[in-house]
């Protein structure tokens, strides 16, 4: 029985995106494009200087935006194998860029949010983030300005959809880690959960390098996801895995 026949969990992070050009979201000097984390990834900073965390994101929007970004082999493999999946399949990704959507991926959720969107911080209200936010911008639901904000997880705030991925992860046979290290929490307790099941479960990495977490894999694949992804899609379609 081929993977195709179980239902599979996919988590990806910044090392998928980064092969499309997407710089990832902190590098190792604790910055993000040239911005301290703290001033433009928190609540705090947005009440401070709303407009300073609005041009942040406006320009990210613009970047991620650029002809050259585009998904990868790597995104496009991810989509041929949910085409190919016959039980439940999802993508839990941890990156704000909408590359999985534009390789066709249908099933998947944002846990640290998206570009795609902005809300209304007074009445909750989701709009479509295509033109530069502002604080002077007001929300046409309930009329208030100053307090719509990109719908992005900020540092101290709760990751999205956490219902939805433990009641995946309840029936998972299949998990998948691509291009992130399993480190921080929520999404590194997401491989310690599954194995808190007692079940025989597949776990299959693909990463540059090791980490701390790759011994609990079944296998672990280094080298470039644009790469690495394809060929082990391959060897799905063919039976081996």
């Amino acid at each position: 029985m081929t993977i195709t026949n179980k239902n599979i969990f996919i988590l990806t992070g910044a090392g998928i995106s980064s092969e499309s050009g997407i710089k990832t979201f902190r590098e190792k000097d604790g910055l993000w494009d040239n911005h301290k984390i703290e001033e433009v990834c928190t609540i705090e900073a947005f009440q401070k200087n709303p407009d300073k965390v609005n041009r942040f994101y406006n320009e990210r929007k613009i970047s991620f935006n650029r002809s050259e970004i585009s998904p990868n082999k790597g995104h496009i493999a991810l989509f041929e194998l949910e085409k190919i999946c016959k039980k439940d399949f999802l993508i839990v990704t941890q990156n704000i860029d909408s590359l999985h959507e534009k390789a066709g991926s249908k099933n998947l959720l944002h846990m640290h949010g998206s570009l795609e969107s902005l809300y209304c911080m007074y009445c909750g209200n989701k709009i479509a983030y295509d033109f530069d936010l502002d604080s002077s911008y007001v929300c046409f639901k309930c009329k208030k300005p100053g307090n719509v904000r990109v719908d992005v997880v900020w540092f101290g705030e709760q990751p999205k959809y956490l219902d939805q991925i433990y009641k995946f992860l309840d029936k998972t046979e299949v998990f998948i880690s691509i291009g992130t290290s399993n480190n921080v929490y929520p999404a590194a307790g997401f491989i310690d959960y599954i194995l808190s099941r007692k079940e025989k479960i597949l776990l299959y990495e693909f990463n540059l390098e090791e980490t701390a977490k790759s011994g609990l894999f079944t296998e672990s694949f280094k080298g470039y996801a644009s790469e690495t992804l394809p060929n082990f899609l391959e060897l799905v379609s063919n039976g081996i895995y």
